[in-house]
């Protein structure tokens, strides 16, 4: 216990502040995006392809400004860099907040995904700077229980209390979580760089970055194992989109509700917003215990084994609607997250050529620029195709009275019910079961497709 202490004591106090940086920052995006898929559809009455458009250009911004970011903040500073990326997001998530047209929801979002884009590196480049090699690798773990931390309780108790009061103040509180952490910035953050030991021009940077985007982009054999990896973000991303929009038409949470209410001393009720706090809270769990189990085995078919259940996850999902089993599908899908991803670096290791792995490696963010890039699309328009438009067409065949054009589908579904429609009748008509079981196929080509890759290009001197 002694031994803990003393590493705990070993990280000085910048190191304390840019774990709440990360804390506020990824718990104000994860607490937005719990809901902001159900937001954009039902509240703003965007369409649910629209949406997929918007969720496939935000979110590919984090995983590919990071590499431009850095590079700003190594000669403009830690410090101003970071001002500009918590002035960027809580401008654009308060102006996402206020806004209700397309266009400007969609320009306020991008204000946001650039502001954590920018972001993104400047934490764990301040914490590889404020750590050595003893507390090195327990100050990362810090920083990703952080991550999963923000992402667990903000959804948890701050979304659903600011629901009841308007579903715009959960953007808002993102705005304010973001935005004034320039003050704590301005007044306690000391640089962690010299700005002297980086002479060259930001221009003569980036014009070496997009030297090594190319040199990387034609290496056939890098690339394509990133992009089959990918496949499966492309499932992990319908979390934030599909999965919300199916909780909210298909899923009863009473018996959960009643389950945890048993022994709670208020009232609780499972929402949409749960969803990405069943996946934080697996991780925050299990990621310890599984990391120590399979850091034994070899990365590639630790990765294989945790593709397969994050397929097995999905085609749970293809089972019922039943609150249980949708539990079960994402925890299952969960933990094949926690079993794959961290062997993905490793294994990406191996395939980069030798002479160049730091730079090659810069580049194992790109499954999250394709996964998300995909995912929002895809799942947007399989989703309108086999749930949304089977019940609209049973509506519209039933109830010539309603005028279903430019409505949200839940307001529809009331409507329909209203005229005498069974609910169940209506929702009888989606195929659900054909789309998840569309997504763990994905997951299983992608399975398919390393194997292949494997044994037929796999590991080769360079």
């Amino acid at each position: 216990m002694s031994k803990i202490s003393n590493v705990y004591k070993s990280f000085a106090p910048q190191f304390w502040l840019v774990i709440m940086f990360e804390f506020f920052e990824r718990g104000s995006y994860y607490g937005m995006m719990s809901v902001l898929s159900i937001y954009l559809s039902e509240v703003l009455g965007f369409s649910k392809e629209s949406v997929g458009i918007i969720k496939s250009t935000i979110q590919p911004l984090l995983y590919l400004l990071p590499i431009l970011a850095g590079s700003i903040a190594d000669r403009l500073g830690y410090r101003k860099t970071l001002m500009i990326a918590f002035s960027l997001l809580g401008t654009g998530y308060f102006l996402t907040s206020q806004m209700t047209t397309y266009s400007a929801v969609f320009v306020s979002l991008v204000i946001m995904g650039l502001g954590a884009g920018t972001f993104k590196p400047l934490i764990s480049g301040t914490i590889a700077k404020l750590t050595n090699e003893q507390n090195s690798t327990f100050g990362f773990g810090i920083f990703y229980w952080s991550i999963n931390f923000g992402a667990f309780l903000f959804p948890l108790v701050i979304v659903p209390y600011l629901k009841t009061i308007s579903w715009e103040w959960v953007i808002l509180a993102s705005a304010i979580g973001t935005g004034l952490m320039i003050i704590p910035t301005f007044f306690f953050y000391k640089e962690p760089v010299n700005l002297s030991e980086n002479k060259t021009s930001l221009g003569v940077a980036f014009a070496d970055i997009f030297k090594k985007i190319f040199e990387v982009a034609t290496n056939w054999r890098f690339i394509l194992f990133i992009l089959i990896y990918s496949l499966f973000w492309i499932l992990y991303f319908q979390m934030f989109d599909s999965v919300l929009w199916y909780v909210q038409t298909f899923v009863d949470g009473t018996p959960l509700n009643n389950l945890i209410n048993s022994f709670l001393p208020f009232k609780w009720q499972f929402d949409v917003e749960h969803i990405t706090v069943i996946n934080a809270l697996t991780i925050i769990v299990l990621q310890l215990f599984v990391s120590k189990v399979v850091e034994k085995y070899q990365a590639f078919p630790t990765i294989i084994t945790g593709l397969t259940f994050a397929s097995i996850g999905m085609a749970i999902l293809a089972i019922s609607a039943n609150i249980w089993v949708l539990l079960a599908g994402i925890i299952v899908f969960s933990f094949g997250e926690m079993v794959a991803h961290p062997k993905y670096i490793s294994y990406l290791g191996t395939i980069a050529p030798q002479d160049k792995k730091a730079t090659y490696m810069g580049f194992g963010f790109l499954y999250g620029v394709f996964g998300s890039g995909i995912g929002g699309v895809l799942g947007a328009f399989l989703y309108v195709r086999l749930v949304d438009n089977p019940m609209l067409n049973y509506i519209k065949a039933n109830v010539s009275t309603i005028n279903i054009e430019g409505k949200p589908f839940s307001e529809v579904l009331t409507e329909a019910t209203n005229s005498g429609l069974d609910k169940f009748s209506i929702l009888s008509q989606a195929h659900t079961s054909e789309f998840w079981l569309i997504f763990a196929g994905i997951g299983v080509f992608a399975i398919v497709s390393l194997l292949l890759y494997e044994k037929l290009i796999g590991i080769r001197k360079q």
